[in-house]
């Protein structure tokens, strides 16, 4: 009952999220309703350090490919040149719809939902809750994040999600050493992002981490990388800084140690405290007992001294005194 109850105060006594939030951790899922933080947590996107890994297309192969490549060249130089004019003269017109994030949770939703139609449903574990919340997760836990931004309308997101993202390799390595979180960039939750990290092409992939007390991008992989290639640099990325975050939870441990401590010496207080006052209380009733033995027994006294004294006689009318 007192598991149930810490579970219902944690989500406002919501009994729908608290049990769908139970759910989702008996699967595998991470939270989703837990509340973000008051403030939302800023990324280190600026570190001189990051490593970036940019996989280039593969240049056209023999008469067929380069005829191939200088047709399709015009359409696909027209559509993108299009399609970019289009959004800014419409940003004229009206704000761009995915600059206003009304329902995170829901657009991340959707995009696994529209995922798992067109991909399959033996994917890595999508983190189900908003990019904040994976990211105070991830700093809660010291874990890596690997955030995944996919552009619906690249021509390397379908291959990359067939074949790189859904290998069961990838698939293991994913869910067994980091959190994943992923969103399509024509959602807003997804679009925002994308202005934070501030991607150049796609796949976009992007390791994120506690250091140095800042939640920090160490790893930035772009293009169409293959499934390997992946794994090595996942690998690398994280071998590279595991030292940091075994830092972290090393001095956590002390912290936590410190307070144990402050809290066992408080716990040492308050008892001699209690114990003090349970004395200070006893003495105190001891002297009111005492205090009222002893004057039960000047009640006694004086009431024997009472009955001791001889009776008086009464004064007669009439009567006379003899001498």
């Amino acid at each position: 009952m007192d598991h149930c109850r810490h579970t219902l105060e944690q989500h406002n006594w919501n009994i729908e999220a608290a049990v769908q939030d139970r759910l989702n951790e008996q699967e595998g899922v991470p939270s989703v309703f837990n509340p973000p933080p008051s403030r939302p947590l800023q990324v280190n996107t600026a570190d001189h350090r990051i490593y970036s890994y940019v996989v280039s297309r593969p240049q056209p192969r023999g008469l067929l490919g380069w005829g191939y490549y200088l047709i399709m060249l015009p359409f696909r130089f027209t559509y993108y040149t299009l399609l970019d004019i289009f959004r800014f003269a419409l940003s004229f017109i009206r704000a761009d719809p995915r600059s206003r994030v009304t329902d995170p949770v829901r657009d991340i939703v959707s995009f696994i939902h529209v995922f798992e139609e067109k991909y399959g449903r033996i994917h890595p574990v999508f983190y189900r809750g908003t990019y904040s919340q994976a990211l105070n997760d991830a700093k809660r836990e010291l874990r890596f994040l690997l955030v995944y931004l996919h552009g619906d309308e690249h021509q390397d997101s379908d291959e990359f999600c067939r074949t790189t993202l859904c290998a069961p390799e990838v698939i293991t390595l994913i869910n067994t050493r980091m959190l994943f979180w992923a969103c399509s960039t024509n959602k807003p939750e997804g679009y925002r992002v994308s202005q934070a990290l501030r991607e150049n092409t796609y796949p976009f992939l992007a390791m994120i981490m506690l250091k140095d007390r800042r939640m920090t991008v160490v790893g930035r992989l772009e293009g169409l990388i293959q499934p390997d290639d992946l794994i090595n640099q996942l690998t690398f990325l994280m071998d590279a800084n595991q030292t940091y975050l075994v830092s972290e939870r090393m001095e956590r441990e002390e912290r936590n140690q410190t307070q144990v401590l402050r809290q066992q010496q408080d716990e040492a207080y308050l008892a001699s405290l209690r114990a003090d006052q349970e004395k200070e209380r006893k003495k105190k009733e001891e002297r009111e007992r005492k205090k009222r033995r002893e004057e039960e027994v000047q009640q006694q006294k004086l009431a024997e001294e009472r009955r001791r004294l001889p009776p008086s006689l009464p004064h007669l009318p009439g009567a006379s005194v003899r001498h």
